[in-house]
């Protein structure tokens, strides 16, 4: 089983890794919303990066999902309506998400 420190690591790779590949900017423009906002729906998210970007709301989705599931920094629950998915970052990850942001 891994430690804390060790999961920690991997996940700070898996980061650096996912930002290596952004070529417009629209990767790091994402993360850079969930490490001020917190707490966004698809919708949410779409509507924002549209104003910078030309992008599907099926991309964003996609892009969150990659996020949440493989690298593993976001928590996902439904509304209180049960009809909407939100996403959060998980607070152990805030400061890691803000430095390796910030470095790349």
């Amino acid at each position: 089983m891994l430690s804390a420190g060790e999961i920690k690591k991997e996940i700070e790779a898996r980061l650096k890794a996912y930002l290596s590949r952004d070529k417009s900017g629209i990767r790091k423009e994402l993360l850079t919303m969930f490490i001020r906002i917190r707490s966004l729906t698809i919708s949410e998210i779409h509507a924002r990066l549209s104003e910078r970007f030309s992008i599907s709301i099926k991309a964003v989705a996609s892009m969150v999902g990659t996020i949440a599931s493989r690298i593993g920094i976001l928590h996902v629950r439904r509304s209180t309506e049960g009809t909407t998915s939100i996403y959060e970052v998980k607070e152990q990850y805030l400061d890691l998400m803000t430095r390796v942001v910030a470095t790349t």
